[in-house]
């Protein structure tokens, strides 16, 4: 079966679907559905995050993304952190800010060079995980995170804490637009795995009790860098 015949039969049992449960208002086409993003897709970003369990806050400037990021840090109090390799934490001068905290930088260098069991150990002994991400939904208040050697996912799944900073030029409007903005990029530039987070991790049981940070982060922190 070709790409488009599969997409094409997902798209008539969509709206077959539908059918059993509200009426679609005019003809479905490939963005019924669409919210967007507001006004202010960094306030509308933190105003979903919160919404979802998470701490979300806008700074002005990276000079106040690092003073909060050092914040966060003193309050946690992490023996060490599993940490991304990206210019946009390197904006933070996040390894100097670890150094001075007095916190063990795990980066994909210090790991590389461990024994692959004493890699394993430290790596899910980690307190905190600091990233960026590829994009972030507005609409949603959610991450959308690539893997790649360098950037992890476990960063943003095995410590108790995962705190992300992100930009505005990062914020996207919609989920529509990141599967744009995939499509754009085309499938042979997909990354191996992409990860969507929104919130802390949750899950329920049969009784319908809701449990935080089970299967990840039960603390997920989001600094929005504003720059506007």
């Amino acid at each position: 079966m070709t790409r488009e015949a599969f997409l094409e039969r997902v798209r008539q049992a969509t709206q077959a679907g539908r059918a059993y449960r509200v009426a679609p208002q005019g003809e479905v086409t490939p963005t019924t559905g669409y919210v967007g993003g507001g006004d202010d897709v960094c306030a509308s970003f933190a105003a979903e995050a919160n919404a979802v369990g998470g701490q979300a806050r806008v700074v002005a400037d990276f000079d106040a993304a690092r003073l909060l990021l050092s914040e966060w840090l003193q309050e946690k109090r992490p023996a060490s952190a599993l940490v991304w390799r990206h210019d946009l934490l390197a904006k933070l001068r996040l390894g100097e800010l670890l150094a001075e905290l007095g916190i063990a930088q795990l980066d994909y260098e210090t790991l590389s060079a461990m024994p692959r069991e004493a890699r394993r150990t430290t790596t899910f002994a980690a307190d905190v995980g600091i990233t960026t991400a590829d994009f972030a939904i507005a609409e949603t208040g959610t991450l959308a995170v690539f893997a790649r050697p360098g950037q992890e996912r476990l960063a943003s799944l095995s410590p108790p804490c995962h705190i992300a900073v992100v930009e505005r030029r990062q914020i996207l409007p919609d989920l529509f637009d990141l599967f744009a903005k995939l499509d754009e990029a085309g499938h042979d530039e997909l990354p191996s795995n992409l990860t969507l987070i929104t919130g802390p991790s949750k899950t329920g049981d049969i009784e319908l009790q809701l449990t935080t940070g089970v299967h990840g982060p039960g603390d997920w922190r989001v600094i929005v860098v504003d720059g506007s």
